[in-house]
């Protein structure tokens, strides 16, 4: 198949566009510099310049596809409406990167007992709101003859497979404890996000392509773990004694900025992949998240 990716270059556009070129499929990828277009050629994916504000160019390299994969943003509602509007009529795939931030709670690091999967309402956040607004767009063009799909990954962790390597949050919290000399987390650390192997999400974006109906939409998790464990299993991979420090929100907006901070290290997000495991027979194997950090590629 012919396939247009946008984020190619990044973490989860990268591992998926890498895997589809692996597999024989004719990947071209959204880059936005020519370091980047020789990165990706490299993996056997089509560079196509431009970026997601490019309107002409993204309708010209969907139309040309036989499905589109849009990992580059879960927010732009410019490109996605680019590129859907030159598919619509087509019967074509698009296949759409969310996030599930869409459920998060600001919370300041304390739990959340709120739990969501693919039915259950949602009231999102002010900084979210826009984002639900386009996923209903998206899956609103199940009627206009093509087959949109959402995929919405909750914290992603492992190495990825193409250009991008590393996730979010985990680095940052790695990152921060390398820093300090000690893990730490936003306020308290009770607070819960589930979370995805990059190498259990890429096989749940081929199942999408390949037999996802259209107007689906799929959450992405194997497990949870609040930000508190998360910071105990850093020290114990790093060797740091003790238990993990507790910053305070403005600690943690220094670190990160406000909205990293609120809406993603100190916030819950607990979701529940029913619907991929039910519908696409979607079965993740790879390591959880607390094993990975202290004995997997995060060691390593």
């Amino acid at each position: 198949m012919k396939i247009f990716c946008t984020g190619a270059s990044g973490y989860i556009g990268g591992s998926v566009a890498a895997h589809l070129a692996a597999a024989g499929h004719q990947v071209t990828g959204l880059v936005r510099s020519a370091e980047k277009a020789e990165a990706v050629c490299r993996l056997g994916i089509e560079p196509v310049m431009g970026t997601l504000d490019d309107a002409a160019v993204l309708a010209r390299a969907a139309g040309a596809a036989d499905l589109v994969v849009n990992a580059a943003s879960a927010d732009h509602r410019g490109a996605v409406t680019a590129m859907l509007a030159a598919l619509a009529g087509s019967g074509k795939a698009f296949i759409h990167t969310s996030g599930s931030s869409i459920v998060g709670t600001r919370s300041r690091g304390a739990r959340s007992d709120d739990v969501f999967d693919e039915n259950t309402p949602v009231t999102p956040s002010p900084a979210r709101a826009a984002r639900v607004a386009l996923n209903e767009l998206i899956l609103s063009f199940r009627d206009k003859e093509c087959r949109p799909v959402i995929v919405c990954p909750s914290l992603i962790y492992g190495i990825g497979h193409g250009v991008g390597r590393d996730s979010v949050q985990v680095p940052l919290l790695i990152n921060l404890a390398r820093k300090r000399g000690n893990a730490a987390h936003a306020g308290p650390g009770e607070n819960i996000w589930s979370n995805v192997h990059i190498d259990d999400l890429v096989p749940l974006y081929m199942l999408a392509i390949d037999k996802a109906p259209a107007g689906s939409f799929y959450f992405a998790e194997n497990g949870e773990n609040s930000m508190r464990e998360v910071c105990r299993a850093i020290n114990r991979m790093l060797g740091f004694p003790g238990q993990p420090s507790a910053m305070s929100m403005l600690d943690a907006e220094s670190e990160w900025g406000e909205g990293t901070a609120e809406n993603t290290m100190a916030s819950n997000s607990r979701v529940r992949a029913r619907r991929a495991r039910v519908e696409l027979d979607w079965r993740p194997r790879a390591k959880g998240l607390i094993e990975e950090i202290e004995q997997g590629c995060y060691r390593e």
